[in-house]
């Protein structure tokens, strides 16, 4: 099986189109694989078992192993085989040719450890982003990692070499420290640190004053990234199920106060809502891809939504 590249997905009509089928991967059964590049592994095959051939119009593929051919090409490098079945003429593509550099940001801060399933946010979002790590590395395209909280805990520039996509593994594996979101300071860091232009994804429960959170966005984006949001949250969180009257603990300040959740919950989920709106609002002023995680959403179906988005972006890029 070929691995398709999320920057080089087509979003055009052909004879060999992929459509998904319900997924079948079990977060319960996911969350008890201990190591975290088996769960991405098992993750990115779960896609594959999960797409079959259909007739219908959506988005083909374009091997990353391969680009068109361009006049003064080594005639040598073209594989002919693919030109006989595509009627299109391809050249092998070599590593050193991608385009492509990923920074997966992820969110360290307290409001991540809670969890009323079986993975908790911060869980969700180290396998979430082990999956993209895992997926883009296959291409050959550069993949970093960084942590961060109260201020950014660790960084690793993007790479693509032998042994680094463990090392981004034993990373993403670490236990968070306790400790709040400064999400704007972070941001800030995390700008004088990413120079070259590339692919930024945040993985995050966004849990920010959102005028904050539109501010440093802007600037990544005013820099040239190409940015991609994956909000994570828990179904408990979104839904508020909450039955019983209790002292409820703020996850970022460790604040309390007494709660009634039949007399909150309309209010709650207004603001949550609202928050969301925001959120999204931002996202599609400053030209940002916005994901909507609950960690109930199997990461088969978040995987292969987001190479749809890639998919439909490059094809607007193409068309303008």
């Amino acid at each position: 099986m070929h691995v398709v590249s999320a920057a080089r997905l087509n979003a055009r009509p052909s004879s060999a189109i992929f459509h998904p089928v319900p997924v079948s991967l079990d977060l319960h059964a996911l969350a008890r694989i201990r190591s975290l590049e088996l769960r991405a592994k098992s993750v990115v095959e779960g896609l594959w078992r999960g797409l079959h051939r259909s007739p219908y119009h959506g988005f083909s593929v374009e091997f990353s192993e391969y680009r068109a051919y361009v006049q003064g090409d080594d005639p040598r490098h073209m594989d002919w085989k693919v030109m006989a079945r595509s009627d299109r003429a391809f050249i092998k593509k070599f590593e050193d040719e991608t385009n492509l550099r990923c920074q997966l940001v992820v969110d360290h801060s307290r409001s991540m450890q809670f969890g009323s399933g079986p993975m908790t946010k911060a869980d969700y979002a180290a396998t979430l982003a082990a999956t993209l790590a895992l997926f883009l590395m296959q291409q050959g395209d550069a993949v970093g990692v960084t942590t961060f909280g109260q201020t950014l805990q660790e960084h690793i520039p993007p790479r693509n070499r032998p042994g680094h996509l463990r090392r981004l593994m034993l990373e993403l594996e670490k236990p968070a420290p306790a400790g709040g979101t400064a999400l704007d300071l972070s941001v800030r860091q995390l700008a004088d640190l990413l120079r070259k232009r590339g692919m930024i994804c945040l993985v995050s429960d966004l849990l920010a004053p959102v005028d904050q959170l539109e501010r440093q966005l802007g600037l990544l984006s005013a820099m040239g990234h190409d940015l991609v949001l994956f909000h994570v949250m828990d179904r408990a969180e979104i839904d508020f199920t909450f039955e019983k009257a209790a002292h409820f603990r703020d996850a970022e300040t460790g604040a309390e106060r007494f709660v009634d959740p039949a007399v909150a919950r309309a209010a709650y989920l207004q603001n949550l809502q609202t928050h969301r709106d925001h959120i999204r609002g931002s996202c599609e002023r400053l030209g940002i891809e916005y994901h909507w995680t609950p960690t109930d959403t199997p990461l088969e179906r978040v995987l292969f939504d987001f190479l749809s988005a890639r998919s439909r972006k490059a094809g607007a890029v193409r068309r303008r």
